[in-house]
């Protein structure tokens, strides 16, 4: 839809984000990378994407009503975004999170109408990385709460519309504002994002070559022994053998990112591209720096940028560096 035409509803502003090339932050490097600016959804992430396509998918096929009501687990993009599809549609929404992501996250659902109940993590955890032992947690209390209300339960895990929406929408965009890619690599939560785009860009050109990527220390995806479980990248790498969306033939490789790379990498894309994002964020440049100098130097390399820097201010992410706190006489 073009930005030029009036929506009639917010859920009609979801997807059709720009896709920008990232020259002045890859300089020196051979090869360019193309950031598609997810956090411009309305609710500031890619997931708005999956949260309008598994509830329109769940009403064409009957499993939800009106007066009904959804639950989700959620690392606070998912929710936002079942927040707004459902305020858009009339359903009550209750969002489970683990305390351990950013509050910024839980206040903005509870914003948007969403009921949000927040589970305490596991001892031997640390606030602000969530592992997964804590998402379990999260698991186990949201299927207690679907049980308790007879709701619908909107499972970003297992329902095929999440990678539906990124093989029928994301994937799509990216190709036409591209003209073309060499490679695609993606940091992994559900795995959603990633097996849609993975189908999609393979079915136009089978020489696309397609990269999970994961926190280092917590590879599990790819296999390795999990050392590190609590990372600093929120939204993914639960430290997931199986993820149920993905076809493990789409994958080509895995990488590994760790939180400083993360960290360094997410701050350089505000302060050279001013792209104001999250960490996985940083994580998919970081990804798309090590194609570039090794298997794709000179190529094309598409990554997300999933969600917005704003849901990370009470982190570590950003400093406060040089603001003038000084009065004004």
């Amino acid at each position: 839809m073009s930005h030029e035409e009036l929506y009639p509803s917010v859920l009609d502003a979801i997807g059709g984000t720009p896709l920008v090339e990232l020259s002045r932050v890859s300089r020196g490097l051979e090869g360019r990378v193309f950031a598609k600016l997810e956090f411009l959804n309305p609710g500031y992430s890619k997931k708005d994407r999956i949260a309008r396509q598994m509830i329109e998918e769940a009403e064409a096929g009957g499993a939800l009503g009106p007066g009904d009501t959804v639950v989700e687990l959620t690392s606070g993009n998912t929710g936002t975004g079942l927040a707004i599809v459902c305020a858009a549609k009339g359903y009550r929404f209750v969002a489970v999170m683990s305390r351990g992501n950013s509050i910024e996250r839980a206040r903005m659902m509870a914003a948007l109408g969403a009921e949000v109940v927040l589970v305490d993590q596991c001892p031997e955890s640390t606030p602000g990385e969530v592992s997964g032992a804590d998402l379990a947690r999260v698991e186990e209390k949201a299927r207690e709460i679907v049980e308790q209300r007879g709701a619908f339960r909107a499972d970003q895990f297992q329902l095929e519309g999440n990678s539906r929406a990124h093989y029928q929408h994301t994937a799509p965009e990216i190709m036409r504002q591209s003209g073309g890619i060499d490679a695609f690599c993606d940091f992994i939560g559900s795995g959603g994002s990633f097996a849609g785009c993975a189908r999609y860009f393979k079915e136009c050109d089978s020489a696309i070559q397609c990269y999970i990527v994961e926190p280092a220390g917590a590879a599990a995806f790819a296999g390795e022994t999990v050392t590190r479980p609590n990372h600093r990248i929120q939204g993914g790498g639960y430290a997931m053998r199986d993820l149920a969306l993905i076809d493990r033939a789409l994958v080509d490789g895995c990488l590994q990112v760790s939180d400083a790379d993360a960290r360094e990498m997410t701050r350089r894309l505000a302060k050279e591209e001013g792209l104001f994002a999250g960490y996985s964020s940083g994580a998919n440049l970081a990804a798309a720096f090590q194609l570039l100098q090794s298997a794709h130097r000179g190529g094309r390399i598409a990554i997300l940028l999933p969600d917005s820097g704003l849901k990370y201010l009470s982190t570590d992410l950003w400093s406060l560096g040089r603001v003038d706190t000084a009065p004004r006489h």
